[in-house]
């Protein structure tokens, strides 16, 4: 638990006479004209009129996203004139006021690395209006982030490069900062005289830890507060423990999306200047300078940003969503949406997918209801395993029965056994294998329903569901531009131990845990066609037919 692991405190406001949001601001004199607009369920987005064939595929999402940006400006004016829902952040600090010699406010940026959309960004906004200071975004950048190669840094930076841009068009101070947050930002708000300090929410063990030093460096009367802007029903409102499945997690979320599921105010100009000038930024050495391998390039298919995101999306909307709900499990298909790279970065808002999609649910029912299945329940889920369990990434965070059944078949002979050299290179004796593997590695992603077969091959060609776990993280995070994300546990887990699932018929190596066969596959579609697209020609290294064992896997640092 967020209390239990970190033993932060949520004050209680009610106790003081006062809300959590008024606690935090000392003038209440508003700035901006405009009447109060209460927040209510999301007025959903017209269906896109046809256009004409003459207009190109920028047009279109230009268009797109002029009627958005509408939608925010039709809510509310801004910030001030929206009455945020308090339920949305948690209070980290002992300190709840901002002191009134203040000189400005900071967004902490750490996993939602999107101006609009994005209710810590809003939250922080507001705090600044009401106390008529400068609001600053801080991003801190680390050297190494686990796992992650320069492939995933290079679409994190040029991401924020984008946000620094805008940020600049509103008047508000973007910082790169050198180091994590909790090292380095406490100092830079002592030295700029910040008033408070608002941060995103990720449930991450690491970012977590962050997020505890700073509470401690942080001077004692400077708040700190916690907002989910990643999740449209806040993680610790969904459920207050971890749940067992997407069938438990289900209605707590779903019943209160009138609630959280509405729409935005924008992000307005700022109308107070930063009495001091962000240090300049180098955008490009901010990448060739991580400890990241630089073997495992930049992906071609999907540029990073917002824009980007929102052309990816209206392309969705207009040719794949109508077949989602057919086609989503079969990789010879173009039927997903492809948004998880900015999902994970947080470049662009899953809430304003959401709303984006919603409207087509009376055109394409099946399609818009198995989207927001995944896209709000499962991902949602995800989160809530990692933030609720300690061990998400550890056999020791799987459920007693499959625990017991994977110890149990422990010692089960395997007919294979790959090194991870080997199933990094797509080395096997599977072509299907071989063919996600090298999907993987040459884009960046790997179709959903092959990420599932990929990796529970991998539990039954290594030594141990421990080796197993290790390397399809290993893989999954160096590899592919969305790892390091509650969704690549949760789903290597799912496939090696049983999480959110229930136990199956027992057979070797995998106990009860859900077994995946090539013959499946072949029966869901057409392997010869995905394998031709990715694959190397004919079974690939054919000296690994007849069972024959490779020597101890090396281990992943």
């Amino acid at each position: 638990m967020f209390q239990r692991v970190f033993n932060f405190k949520t004050l209680n406001c009610a106790q003081l006479g006062k809300s959590p949001i008024d606690c935090l601001c000392v003038n209440k004199r508003n700035m901006l004209s405009g009447s109060k607009r209460t927040a209510s369920s999301a007025t959903k987005l017209s269906t896109p009129a046809k256009k004409s064939k003459n207009f190109d595929a920028s047009t279109l999402t230009n268009d797109f996203a002029k009627e958005i940006q509408k939608k925010r400006e039709d809510t509310a004016d801004s910030i001030l004139d929206y009455k945020f829902n308090k339920k949305r952040l948690r209070i980290i600090s002992q300190e709840q006021m901002v002191p009134e010699d203040c000189e400005g406010i900071v967004y902490w940026m750490s996993r939602d690395s999107r101006v609009q959309d994005n209710w810590a960004f809003l939250y922080a906004q507001y705090l600044a209006l009401k106390n008529e200071v400068p609001l600053h975004v801080c991003f801190c950048l680390i050297a190494k982030y686990l796992d992650a190669s320069v492939r995933q840094f290079h679409f994190l930076i040029k991401g924020l490069e984008k946000v620094a841009e805008e940020c600049k068009k509103l008047n508000i101070s973007f910082h790169l900062l050198e180091g994590h947050g909790g090292d380095v930002l406490p100092q830079w708000v002592i030295d700029h005289k910040i008033g408070a300090v608002v941060c995103d929410f990720n449930p991450l063990r690491v970012p977590l830890g962050w997020l505890e030093v700073a509470k401690k460096k942080l001077k004692k009367d400077v708040p700190l507060i916690q907002v989910d802007a990643h999740n449209i029903v806040p993680c610790w409102v969904a459920s207050d423990k971890q749940e067992y499945s997407a069938r438990t997690i289900r209605n707590k979320i779903n019943s209160k999306l009138d609630e959280y599921l509405t729409e935005f105010p924008p992000v307005i100009k700022h109308p107070y200047t930063s009495k001091f000038e962000p240090e300049p930024i180098d955008w490009d050495e901010a990448i060739t300078t991580r400890e990241a391998d630089e073997s495992v390039k930049p992906i071609e298919w999907a540029s990073p940003g917002y824009d980007s995101a929102l052309e990816i999306l209206k392309s969705f909307i207009d040719k794949r969503l109508k077949i989602f709900a057919t086609k989503r499990n079969d990789p010879t298909v173009d039927a997903l949406s492809n948004l998880s790279p900015w999902f994970h970065f947080g470049q662009i808002s899953v809430q304003r997918v959401a709303l984006c999609i919603q409207p087509y649910k009376s055109k394409y029912t099946e399609s818009v209801n198995s989207f927001l299945e995944e896209a709000i329940v499962r991902r949602e889920l995800a989160d809530n395993y990692c933030f609720y369990c300690e061990h998400y990434d550890s056999i020791k965070g799987a459920s007693a029965w499959a625990q017991k059944t994977l110890d149990d078949h422990r010692k089960d002979k395997r007919t294979y056994i790959y090194s991870l050299e080997q199933l990094s290179n797509a080395k096997t004796h599977d072509d299907l294998w071989n063919a996600a593997q090298l999907q993987l590695v040459q884009e960046g992603k790997m179709h959903g329903f092959l990420r599932m077969y990929w990796c529970k091959k991998i539990l039954e060609w290594t030594p141990s569901p421990e080796d197993a776990l290790k390397y399809a993280i290993y893989l999954n995070d160096h590899y592919s531009v969305d790892g390091r994300d509650p969704n690549g546990y949760v789903g290597c887990m799912w496939s090696i131990c049983g999480i959110h699932d229930q136990g199956w018929a027992e057979r070797a190596v995998f106990g009860k845990v859900r077994y995946m066969n090539y013959d499946g596959c072949k029966r869901k579609f057409d392997v010869p066609a995905f394998v031709a697209r990715y694959g190397r020609s004919g079974k690939v290294n054919s000296l690994f037919n007849g069972a024959k064992k490779s020597k101890q896997p090396d281990r992943p640092q």
